[in-house]
């Protein structure tokens, strides 16, 4: 059974990699005519967005890396940037 659910219920949503990582919070819905284009993710502080981006206040996923909207959203690891260890040193 499909389940729909409105825009405005995923804001300040919780986002998290497909392999279990805490990546952010929604921020926005981007819109393009009548469909969902992608969405704008918040760094929180204890996010792992928070660790790769430095200064930087979020990113843009497209909807295609969304594997799913439920509680939380679910997003493919292909959307998180890469990040090395190191680069902390």
């Amino acid at each position: 059974m499909l389940k729909l659910k409105k825009i405005s219920e995923t804001y300040d949503m919780k986002v998290f990699t497909e392999t279990g990582d805490y990546f952010g919070d929604v921020e926005e819905s981007i819109l393009t005519q009548s469909k969902v284009f992608g969405w704008r993710i918040r760094a929180t502080k204890a996010s792992f967005l928070a660790k790769v981006l430095g200064s930087a206040k979020g990113v843009i996923v497209p909807h295609q890396l969304v594997k799913n909207i439920g509680d939380v959203m679910i997003i493919s690891k292909a959307a998180v940037p890469s990040y090395n260890a190191e680069d902390e040193e």
